[in-house]
């Protein structure tokens, strides 16, 4: 047998191996050994595999510790360079220079949003949530709202399904600063050495500055320094923060360089129309002839100089250009002239004096007999009708004060009967989700035309928008563009416009003169479920199941505001008669009070147990809110005074719960039945309306019955009022020119 002349591996020859070279030194050896190990290093540094860096370190440190001993990672955790170093740069600009402190504090909060971020990402899970747990109370005053949606995070699966954080990764944060300040902390940073390399990372990677000149900047300058309070909150500029998050910005982009996405808004009132002007003053000039003031007394041309023609000098209004409007006619005058009628001859509401709320009445409308089949709720603004949509897809019209509803088809007849106080439209051929009556007053009962109420609209599953005739009732016009139920719909203050929410995730803007929409606002990633108008017609406001409000422009479709900071989908808008504010509401009973100008949340507010807020409204002089929804109660709120610290405002154990009446609110008597005012004759049922009224003033959240306590019951000190109904869920609230708060709803047994 012959024997191989070389050893032989798994059968080959190790002569065709590569051998190793016996004349390379021990020393050359090492030194290529350690080469590859610094390669390998800072490759591993570059990418950020920190964890891994750190036991290759270890490893390569002792290169003759067995194969079967484990890993000893003697290195220090890479975590706590960056909580060291936060920590130190926080403590930095404590203690630096007053002329250079207004601007560093503000880099602290990116920092810290990324410095988060960056631990959890990495898988140091205890680390991050010390990190959230020590620094959050620095920004606890201005970012609440992201602290609340962070602080849960504790997982990298939780970052990517963060929406708040998905904003701070996704885009750069914007931040204005002067070369000096900039200089100040770099210095500080570099001269620290690893303790912050992170830190300078994070400020390269995740912050787009825009350098300014101190004296371009007011912000910076030595006398606002000095007049700044300490207890004062410095709003942040226009162009700083994250594009599409905060304040109020919609662009949701990645250009960092886009500057001022701010745009500024026309929020004043807009100028009459002259013609409509000239004759409305003639109109007014004769009831004053006729029924003159009384001494001291103010005259309708006074009331009519106040509200019409007097501007504010920082009020910028639209103009007749960028939102057209059809010629006056007669309804108009009308109508103009009953307005400042009652601006002049409401009952006054102011805000609160000496800790007590104003008086407000309310007048509640009870549905019987509904066997649950009402979907929505509207009030006509003459006070005169109110309608129902159901679930049976045809729409049911009550007079208010019992009395027939004649109409000229009826009175051009030889019919004897006594008109109805129903009538009955029928046209759609799905569920009714929302009815909306065109602007009206009640006008003197000398006038002519008798009454300026005279449309309605209606929306439903079947993806229409129809709108009937209140003189003929009888539908005329079908408008169709949805695709999908069309969920909310609501009129602009002059009767021309309206706008409506579909399931498409769109909302449309149209005119009764127009089949087809003028303007298609899309951006919601959930389907629109509330819109609401502008006092001036310029803007639009639509709400989502995506917990976002935004505001629209009417002249462009573009939009101008995003409102951020629900926690669950928002059910109701209403913006202020001043056009100054918005307030938004939710499904988990917060109120929301938006200041429109800088796109900032003012402050929150609770009292509604859990089930929803339904619908919301102003009084005439934009200091009162009053609400309604599931829980079967209509509140009052104080409006003035915003709350520094939402979240601290709550106080627990007060509320009425659903179905409770409770003896006392406030030591108001609560809401009791009062007379019929209609009954309907339905396909299968009778409806019938009850009205009630009650009025109270309130100190304080008021009382609660006992039933509800805890978190369901919260209530903010901002409630001035509530009014508990006997089983009867709020549909619908809303102040009258009078500011008397008319609300229905139906009675569930």
């Amino acid at each position: 047998m012959q024997i191989p002349s070389q050893p032989q591996v798994n059968g080959t020859s190790t002569s065709n191996m590569p051998q190793p070279n016996t004349n390379s030194s021990s020393t050359g050896s090492t030194m290529s050994q350690q080469n590859l190990n610094q390669i390998v290093i800072d490759y591993l540094n570059k990418k950020g595999y920190s964890r891994t860096e750190a036991m290759l370190r270890a490893e390569s440190s002792n290169q003759d510790v067995s194969r079967a001993s484990p890993i000893a990672t003697t290195a220090k955790d890479p975590s706590l360079d960056l909580y060291d170093g936060f920590d130190a740069m926080g403590k930095y600009v404590d203690d630096a220079l007053d002329i250079y402190k207004p601007e560093l504090q503000r880099l602290l909060w990116p920092t810290f949003v990324h410095a988060f971020l960056d631990l959890i990402r990495k898988d140091f899970t205890a680390s991050g949530s010390r990190f959230m747990d020590t620094f959050k109370k620095k920004f606890s005053a201005e970012h609440s709202e992201d602290i609340r949606s962070l602080e849960h995070i504790s997982l990298r699966p939780h970052v990517d399904n963060n929406n708040v954080a998905r904003l701070y990764l996704n885009n750069k944060y914007r931040l204005s600063i002067t070369k000096p300040a900039y200089s100040y902390i770099i210095q500080f940073l570099e001269s620290t050495g690893a303790k912050t390399k992170r830190i300078v990372g994070i400020l390269t990677e995740h912050i787009n500055f825009k350098f300014v000149d101190r004296a371009a900047n007011e912000r910076f300058t030595l006398a606002a320094i000095l007049a700044k309070g300490s207890d004062d909150q410095e709003l942040p500029e226009e162009d700083e923060g994250i594009p599409g998050h905060h304040p109020g910005s919609t662009y949701v982009g990645n250009e960092s360089n886009l500057e001022r996405v701010l745009k500024r808004m026309k929020l004043g009132k807009r100028p009459m129309d002259p013609d409509l002007e000239s004759d409305v003053r003639a109109d007014i000039l004769q009831l004053d002839a006729k029924d003159p003031p009384p001494p001291g007394g103010q005259s309708l041309l006074d009331t009519h100089e106040e509200i019409n023609i007097k501007q504010e000098p920082d009020e910028e209004a639209p103009t007749a250009a960028e939102v057209p409007l059809p010629p006056s006619t007669a309804a108009d005058v009308i109508m103009e002239v009953q307005k400042i009628r009652e601006n002049r001859d409401r009952f006054k509401i102011e805000s609160r004096t000496g800790g007590i709320g104003p008086g407000v009445s309310v007048c509640m409308f009870t549905f019987h007999n509904t066997f649950d089949s009402i979907t929505c709720l509207d009030f006509s603004g003459d006070n005169s009708l109110v309608a129902a949509g159901t679930s049976e897809s045809y729409i049911r019209v009550w007079s208010l004060d019992g009395k027939g509803i004649p109409t000229p088809h009826a009175r051009n007849t030889a019919n004897t009967n006594p008109p109805a106080n129903s009538r009955r439209l029928v046209g759609h051929s799905g569920p009714v989700y929302a009815v909306s009556f065109a602007p009206s007053r009640s006008p003197p009962p000398d006038s002519d035309p008798p009454s300026t109420n005279g449309w309605l609209l209606s929306s439903s599953a079947d993806s229409t928008i129809r709108l009937w005739s209140l003189d003929l009732f009888q539908q005329i016009v079908v408008y169709k563009a949805h695709h999908g139920p069309v969920w909310d719909l609501a009129w602009g203050p002059f009767s021309h416009y309206f706008v409506s929410a579909g399931h498409d995730k769109t909302a449309r803007l149209w005119s009764t003169d127009h089949i087809r929409p003028l303007r298609l606002f899309a951006g919601h990633e959930e389907g629109v479920d509330v819109v609401a108008f502008h006092p001036n017609s310029a803007y639009v406001f639509t709400a989502s199941a995506d917990r976002t409000v935004r505001m629209w422009a009417v002249s462009n479709g573009q939009p101008v505001r995003m409102f951020t900071g629900h926690t669950a989908s928002v059910t109701a808008l209403a913006c202020s008669p001043s056009g100054k504010m918005l307030a938004s509401a939710d499904d988990a009973g917060w109120i929301l009070l938006w200041d429109l100008a800088p796109g900032r949340l003012l402050k929150r507010m609770r009292g509604h147990v859990k089930g929803g807020i339904w619908s919301l409204g102003f009084s005439v002089e934009s200091t009162v809110l009053v609400s309604g929804g599931a829980d079967a109660t209509v509140r009052v709120w104080d409006v003035a005074g915003p709350a520094k610290d939402p979240a601290s405002s709550a106080k627990p154990g007060v509320g009425v719960a659903a179905g409770d009446t409770g003896p006392k609110l406030d030591g108001v008597a609560t809401v009791q039945p009062g007379t019929v005012a209609a009954t309907a004759a339905a396909a299968a049922s009778t409806s019938a309306v009850t009205a009630g009224t009650a009025a109270g003033g309130g100190v304080g959240v008021g009382v609660g019955v006992g039933k509800r306590r805890g978190k369901d019951a919260v209530v903010t000190a901002d409630q001035i009022s509530a009014f508990p109904t006997k089983k009867t869920p709020v549909y619908k609230v809303r102040f009258t020119g009078m500011n008397l708060v008319v609300a229905g709803g139906a009675y569930m047994p």
